[in-house]
């Protein structure tokens, strides 16, 4: 279900199926780097301005799934025009910034980013550019990252399957609307 806030600008209407927080599971795989699974956490929100804020940490899985190390973190900001183009300004804490530009597809969420600009310090490693898809599907938000260095020409790097994060008052609420759920809340799910 794809909600739209009340206070949500109207030029990012078509941008709410990005919006809250999710969690999920992946792959990082590139030439000179260790092939690992990973776990991930992003978080896309608004204040009523027209852009979305765009938070995300992956970190690497051991084969029980639990966090080993940090791969990367990034942050930025997205927003979208009346003719569906979407910006992206992205920073990684590998001292990388980005400028993304791309499009959010006709009839379906799915946006499609290339990158227009890439600033490196002198300590991030190398890297020249990327492209990125991301789909809303079936309640879920998937995306494939690729990625190119001075060395190694543009492949895929990353990619994950990411699952909306629910509380339970969330839930509780959501059922209460649908009439479903006894007055003692929470026993519903028992």
């Amino acid at each position: 279900m794809i909600e739209i806030p009340s206070d949500l600008h109207p030029d990012l209407v078509p941008l709410a199926f990005l919006l809250g927080d999710w969690e999920g599971v992946g792959v990082f795989d590139f030439p000179g780097d260790e092939k690992a699974n990973f776990g991930q956490e992003v978080t896309f929100s608004h204040d009523g301005r027209d852009f979305v804020e765009y938070v995300s940490h992956t970190w690497a899985l051991d084969d029980e799934g639990k966090k080993v190390r940090p791969i990367e973190s990034e942050a930025g900001y997205w927003r979208i025009d009346t003719d569906r183009k979407v910006e992206v300004v992205m920073v990684r804490d590998q001292g990388v910034v980005e400028v993304w530009y791309g499009e959010l597809a006709d009839q379906k969420p799915q946006i499609d980013l290339v990158t227009d600009a890439v600033a490196r310090t002198a300590a991030s490693g190398p890297y020249s550019g990327g492209k990125r898809l991301y789909g809303y599907v079936k309640g879920d938000l998937m995306w494939v990252g690729e990625k190119s260095t001075p060395e190694v020409p543009l492949r895929p790097y990353m990619s994950a399957h990411l699952k909306k994060v629910v509380s339970p008052d969330q839930v509780e609420a959501w059922a209460k609307d649908l009439g479903d759920l006894p007055d003692d809340g929470i026993a519903f799910f028992k």
